[in-house]
């Protein structure tokens, strides 16, 4: 499981631009907190030949899937706790929980620091948790 600024990352498939050239459908982690994106640990060397190879050809896009024989979708993403395929409103609830059980632990542990870093974080998330019902009251008004 891959953890950025407290959150874990979540499973997809992105597209990522190498100086000029843009891969798509490179397997992703990323933050649902502060978006940082990085390529899968299990594909890095792999993206990182075809991403020099490709610039070097002055390709301005290849497809990732199309050059490197890609691992099971499940293989890739067993250790994620939520992929890009949920609903959104269940990966922040999930992300929610997560930092709330966090924070009690923090809490115990009376870690300053680690417990405001994930106040930070339970704030971003409640954001993003009423915009998403924001967006749910609006298509229902329709």
């Amino acid at each position: 499981m891959s953890f950025c600024c407290g959150a874990s990352m979540i499973g997809t498939k992105g597209t990522l631009k190498y100086i000029r050239t843009q891969i798509h459908n490179v397997p992703i982690l990323f933050c649902p907190v502060c978006h940082r994106v990085e390529v899968h640990h299990l594909v890095e060397s792999e993206y990182g030949i075809l991403a020099e190879y490709a610039h070097g050809d002055g390709a301005s896009e290849v497809d990732f899937h199309e050059y490197v024989d890609n691992r099971s979708q499940a293989e890739l993403y067993e250790n994620c706790v939520n992929n890009e395929d949920e609903d959104p409103m269940d990966v922040v609830r999930c992300q929610i929980d997560m930092s709330l059980d966090l924070l009690i632990v923090a809490k115990e542990l009376k870690d300053n620091e680690w417990e405001e870093q994930l106040k930070k974080r339970l704030n971003t998330l409640s954001k993003r948790k009423a915009k998403l019902n924001g967006k749910k009251t609006s298509k229902g008004a329709v």
